[in-house]
């Protein structure tokens, strides 16, 4: 039998990290559930979209789909007249767009000439008040990474992404054993010296309120072979046992001994008051605490130490709303009408929490999914000015903000990989991102709004990638690369070819349906300069117009028939099954300040990138060189 170690006076923290340390690692078990069913669990495994949402072309207004071409050289001088079933169809919001429209006009912008008929006064752009497939939510994007407690909008976000089964870890069973010939059960008939036992169920509340399934034993007397047959029974049986009263130096305290003889007594006693003749040891390979019997000593122990245990077998940290300042990135616009709720994402950069506001759209369940936190704009209030002190309402826990590597600029798959990795390997470093372009985020840099910035901007003079255009933009300011990937960038098309696309100079081809990204990305600089190249207007380009903020929404657009060509990376091609057609390299890094260098969270990315596991990845992606991945240029 070890060595009974008998009221210690260990520091709370060294305690647990003695504890922690003889425990691990933990046995983490997982499970397959149905996606419906799993608020409040925690991922075991990234979870992928497997289908767009929405997944058909949806009208964003009530109105008319029409075709835009039918628009043109409409004002409101020369109203143009169009048929129904001839020209346009009625439509809802949230009605499909028959695949001959590419447009919809809202009924406040008709002029009714009769049932049949219509009249405009403004020409129609192509996709306008068209909600696209994927808008939401585009195939194989990650919705939520691992280590992630599953909420309600989540569950929206995964099931809408056609993932209808999640794995998660299992929630840890916890045994309970309330201990003392003095206590009795609730609703007993007392007598003098009873003890009602709630302590129990309180403990087998918080268990169920932290994630664990609570395994209440009947009450134990103060016979120490009932005791240690009880706690023998609950380690064959639980994940952790609690051992409640007993703790002390009593005739009739014998959880020490039992411990002790079943196993291994790490320490019994802790400086804290109340709380102080806690016991930590194992059975049967399984921990065990001993809880005093007094109920405030109890709280104490089960909130710093048994709670802490019960979120390790499930890799997460309760959180606690708050309401904290921060400064407002970009400028907030209202419409006087509604108290706005305004979903941001946070990040603490150059000591100032800087709030980012996400897309505000009814549709957009992804921005409940990233939301940091939430801004109220009042009835009252027009609107609120990037660099104003706003309040946000926290929906993560402020040190995991302060923990939150941010990262805005060029979008592309594997910043979602690498934060999940990061986040995987150190789980008290957050990445959080934002698709604004390689320009914005450039400009993100400008305003100290972001640690680092994808970025991926070729000189067309020089033929080099990314380092004139920091130092242009950011003159003076002591910048950084981080070398990212090689990628290649080409045209997506659908299997086959079936258009005969070879280049930029068959983009302005009769009938063929372009899909662009939006203005300020590399991407769409690259296209605007061979554009400029080969002397073809844009507007001769159907869907110049139209712009999408990730490769994987180009894709989507290519994939479902919506268009016959969009410009991307080869992975995106490669996740949707398209062709592709090679125009050229680029270098993918992320431009970072050199103060930042030095800083965990930062060092931690890099670390995560050149790892074999983010490697593999890539690999798995496809179209991806990395031979300096990781390498730090300075600037």
């Amino acid at each position: 039998m070890a060595q009974n170690i008998y009221l210690s006076n260990y520091e709370l923290e060294e305690a647990i990290k003695i504890f922690f340390d003889k425990i691990s690692p933990l046995n983490q078990k997982r499970e397959v559930i149905p996606t419906w069913e799993g608020s409040g669990r925690v991922t075991a495994a990234p979870i992928f979209a497997k289908i767009s949402s929405p997944h058909y072309n949806s009208s964003a207004m009530d109105g008319i789909a029409t075709l835009s071409t039918k628009t043109h050289g409409a004002t409101d001088r020369n109203h143009i007249l169009l048929e129904e079933g001839v020209d346009y169809v009625v439509v809802d919001t949230g009605d499909p767009i028959p695949r001959e429209f590419d447009s919809v006009i809202m009924v406040e912008d008709l002029i009714r000439v009769d049932d049949k008929k219509v009249k405009i006064y403004k020409s129609a752009i192509s996709w306008q008040n068209i909600r696209p497939i994927g808008e939401d939510i585009v195939e194989t994007q990650l919705i939520v990474p691992s280590n992630h407690k599953i909420r309600p909008v989540d569950i929206g976000s995964i099931i809408a992404g056609g993932v209808n089964e999640i794995e998660v870890y299992k929630k840890p069973v916890v045994g309970v054993i309330p201990t003392g010939t003095e206590i009795v059960e609730p609703g007993s008939e007392l007598k003098i010296g009873d003890i009602i036992d709630f302590n129990s169920r309180v403990f087998s509340a918080q268990v169920g309120e932290w994630g664990g399934i609570p395994n209440r034993y009947g009450i134990q007397k103060d016979i120490y072979e009932n005791i240690k047959s009880t706690v023998f029974k609950a380690s064959e049986e639980c994940d952790l046992i609690l051992v409640n009263a007993g703790s002390s130096a009593g005739r009739e305290d014998f959880t020490s001994k039992v411990i002790g003889e079943l196993g291994e007594v790490f320490l019994h006693g802790i400086a804290i008051k109340p709380g102080k003749p806690v016991i930590l040891g194992v059975v049967n390979g399984k921990p065990i605490i001993g809880i005093p019997g007094f109920p405030v000593s109890a709280y104490f122990i089960m909130e710093n130490i048994v709670k802490r245990l019960i979120e390790a077998y499930q890799g997460i940290e309760t959180r606690e709303r708050r309401v904290v300042k921060a400064v407002l990135s970009r400028r907030v616009m209202s419409s006087l009408k509604y108290l706005e709720f305004v979903r941001v994402k946070l990040g603490f950069v150059n000591n100032r929490l800087i709030a980012t506001p996400l897309s505000r759209g009814a549709g957009a369940t992804m921005s409940l999914v990233n939301a940091d936190g939430v801004l109220e704009v009042p009835q009252s209030v027009e609107g609120i000015e990037a660099g104003n002190e706003v309040m946000i309402e926290l929906l993560k826990d402020e040190d995991d903000i302060k923990n939150t590597l941010v990262c805005i600029g060029s979008h592309d798959s594997i910043v979602d990989i690498g934060g999940d990795l990061l986040h995987k390997k150190r789980k008290n470093f957050f990445l959080s991102s934002a698709h604004v372009g390689s320009m914005g985020g450039i400009m993100a840099l400008k305003g100290g709004e972001t640690h680092i910035a994808p970025i991926h901007l070729l000189d067309m003079e020089s033929g080099e990638y990314n380092i004139s255009y920091i130092k242009k933009y950011l003159p003076g300011k002591k910048m950084a690369l981080i070398k990212g990937v090689n990628r290649i960038q080409g045209l997506l098309v659908k299997k086959g070819n079936p258009l005969n696309i070879l280049g930029f100079e068959d983009l302005d081809k009769e009938g063929m349906r372009f899909v662009n990204r939006q203005r300020g990305s590399g991407t769409r600089l690259l296209l605007d300069y061979n554009l400029r190249a080969l002397g073809i207007n844009p507007e001769n380009i159907i869907g110049y117009e139209r712009e999408e903020f990730t490769h994987l929404g180009v894709a989507a657009a290519v994939s479902s028939g919506d268009a016959d060509a969009g410009l991307g990376v080869y992975s995106a091609a490669l996740a949707m099954g398209l062709d592709f057609i090679p125009l050229g390299n680029e270098e993918y890094d992320f431009a970072v300040p050199v103060e930042y260098l030095e800083t965990e969270m930062v060092k931690s990315f890099i670390e995560t990138i050149k790892s074999s596991e983010f490697l593999r990845e890539l690999d798995r992606l496809g179209g991806y060189g990395y031979s300096n991945i990781g390498s730090i240029v300075m600037i």
